[in-house]
Parts: structure tokens; C-alpha cells; sequence
């Protein structure tokens, strides 16, 4: 029987395509400068996404870790929400290295700061006691608020009120073409407001390892400086980039399939007893679920007997779930898993 893996997109395997690429990659030192499928890469992401340079580097957390310390000196502020990925779940990565202090605003429900609070989160420049606000962070699409997209008009309002009062603006965008997909856009206009943005390759786009990180040049030149003092140097680093051209070529043009599937899925754990959504449609491809509160069962126990008919989920809370489709949950997954969820429910 083949597991159905919903816990993440970040369980993605490469496809053959990517193998193949990986197998075949001309490489070279990347930290001369001399890998030429790593430039490939680099090159392709800034243009998607509208910026002058792009970095790669090992996984989301060092992209937004390396962004931080570019833009910010020890001791300065950023400011992002109580729900975002950098301040809950990068093991306090900008204060541990980079002595970064983090305000933390309330996220809503889909996944926005609230413009007031940014405005009143901004310290005083003239008064000693406080830290130096440098930087903004939005998260594209927001993961614990459902998986939902931010729009391009919210994302420069927060630019605009950010840069009025000379600060930047940083995109966690680790899924970033998935909101392009779900909202309509190109990637290229969610990111044109952020001073720099990181999306990852190795969620939905299937890549095995990477994201990369964009802005300016000479912010590139600052990140690269700290991607080295992170150990994030990795010489003949294009069979990992191999698969990631592939992922921007070819993986992102079909993300609307994995939300289509999460729609599909999302209606049929609706009906079944004991079950609600939260939210109640997918904005992308995550499905949160709770189990109402009258159930006997734990979202753990659920979870086992799921897992011994091997199919997979995400425990985010005691009575709470998260589904998240990709490229190898198909339609019959859809299927076998809402008919899983619908025996053991009904015990």
C-alpha cells in the first residue's frame, strides 16, 4: 500500500525530470563564482522575480536568516507577525546569531498585519531607550493563518508605510508562487514591493533542496558575505540548482492542480461528522481541520490510526490538523484519504 504523505509539501521527492538533471548538471566552484548552473539559477530567479540579483542558499530559514542580518545591525528591531515562520518556527535564528530583537504584531485571520499597528510598532528615533525599527516582514502565502495569499495592494501598502518611515521590507515568500497561483498574478508583482524576498524550491516546486533569495545587487553582495559566515558556501552546489530550474520552468506553472485537490479535499472531510474547517475553504494547498470539541478522540490518536493505513497528516494542536497538497498527492490520494478520515471518525 503507498503512503499518502499530507504533512507537508516539503515531503516532495524530485521528479525523473529533476534526477536526470541532477545526474547530467555541469558544475563548477560556486563560491568562486564558477558554477554555472548555480548562475543559471540565480539569474532565472531575479528575473522571475523582478529583482537585479538572486543567492542561492540551502533552505528558507538561512535565505530569511541571511536577509535579516543584511538588512540589520545588532540591536536594531524588526517588526512581522506573532504567526510567522521566522518568529516561531527558525529557532530564533536573528537573535541567537544576529542579536536582532523581533515585535511581534497579531496576524489576522488572512494572514495581514494590521497598517495602524505596523505605524505604532515604529519606535522613536530620538529616544535612547529604545531599539532601532529596520525592517518589516510579510509572510506570502501565511502558513498558520491557512495557507492564505497576500495581495499585491496589501503588500505595498505595508512597502509604502515601511519606506515613508525608512524601513525596509523583507518577504518570507516561501510560497510565494503559490499565491501567484491562487491570487493571478505573476510572482513578479507580489515581490516588485519588498526590498528583498525568499521563496523556496523545495516545497511545492518539488526540488530536493534550496530556496533563493533576491533583491538588489548589493544587498546580494551583503547576503552572500553571510551566507559564507553560516556555512552556506557550497562549492559544486549545481546538481542541487539542476532541479531547481526545472521547478521554476515547469513546477510552478501547475501549483493550481495541488489547490484544486485541497478544494476537493476540504469538501470531503466537510461532511463527514466531527469535522470543521478553519477556515473553511483552502485559500491554497493547506486544509486546516479541527475536531469538535464533544469528540472522544485526539487529533494524535486520529493521527495513528490514519498512519496505520498509511496515510500521513500534520498534528498542529490537540484537536487540530493540517493537510497540505502537492505534486504526488493525486486524485485517488483525495479520495482514500477523506474515506480514511471518514472510518475512523465513525469509529
Amino acid at each position: 500500500m503507498q503512503c499518502i504523505d499530507l504533512r507537508s509539501d516539503t515531503v516532495t521527492m524530485p521528479t525523473p525530470e529533476m534526477r536526470e538533471a541532477m545526474a547530467k548538471a555541469v558544475v563548477g566552484d560556486d563560491v568562486y563564482r564558477e558554477d554555472p548552473t548555480i548562475n543559471k539559477l540565480q539569474a532565472l530567479a531575479a528575473e522571475k522575480l523582478g529583482k537585479e540579483a538572486g543567492l542561492f542558499v540551502s533552505s528558507g530559514t538561512m535565505g530569511n536568516l541571511a536577509a535579516v542580518l543584511a538588512h540589520c545591525a545588532r540591536g536594531d528591531e524588526l517588526i512581522e507577525g506573532n504567526l510567522s515562520h521566522t518568529f516561531l518556527n527558525e529557532a530564533g535564528g536573528i537573535s541567537a546569531l544576529g542579536g536582532v530583537h523581533a515585535y511581534p504584531l497579531p496576524n489576522q485571520p488572512d494572514g495581514t498585519l494590521e497598517l495602524d499597528a505596523i505605524q505604532a510598532a515604529i519606535r522613536s528615533t530620538d529616544d535612547e531607550h529604545q531599539p532601532h525599527s529596520r525592517l518589516v516582514i510579510l509572510e506570502n502565502t501565511q502558513n498558520m493563518c491557512g495557507g492564505v495569499p497576500l495581495t499585491v495592494e496589501y503588500t505595498q501598502s505595508v512597502a509604502d508605510l515601511a519606506h515613508q518611515r525608512g524601513l525596509l521590507l523583507h518577504l518570507d515568500g516561501a510560497r510565494l508562487f503559490n499565491a501567484a497561483a491562487a491570487l493571478q498574478v505573476p510572482a513578479k508583482a507580489l515581490a516588485e514591493p519588498a526590498d528583498s524576498v525568499m521563496f523556496c524550491l523545495s516545497k511545492g516546486l518539488c526540488a530536493p533542496v534550496g530556496s533563493v533569495l533576491c533583491g538588489s545587487r548589493e544587498f546580494i553582495e551583503k547576503a552572500r558575505r553571510i551566507r559564507k559566515q553560516l556555512g552556506g558556501g557550497m562549492r559544486q552546489a549545481g546538481i542541487l540548482a539542476a532541479a531547481g530550474i526545472i521547478a521554476l520552468e515547469k513546477m510552478a506553472d501547475r501549483l493550481g492542480e495541488d489547490h484544486c485537490r485541497a478544494q476537493r479535499l476540504a469538501d470531503g472531510l466537510r461532511e463527514i461528522p466531527g469535522i470543521v474547517l478553519q477556515p473553511d475553504r483552502p485559500a491554497t494547498n493547506m486544509v486546516y481541520l479541527n475536531l469538535e470539541k464533544d469528540q472522544y478522540l485526539t487529533a494524535s490518536q486520529v493521527a495513528t490510526r490514519l498512519e496505520e493505513q498509511g496515510i500521513l497528516v500534520d498534528v498542529s494542536g490537540p484537536r487540530r490538523f493540517r493537510l497540505v497538497t502537492h505534486y504526488w498527492i493525486d486524485d485517488d490520494a483525495v479520495n482514500r484519504t477523506v474515506a480514511e478520515f471518514t472510518r475512523v471518525m465513525r469509529g
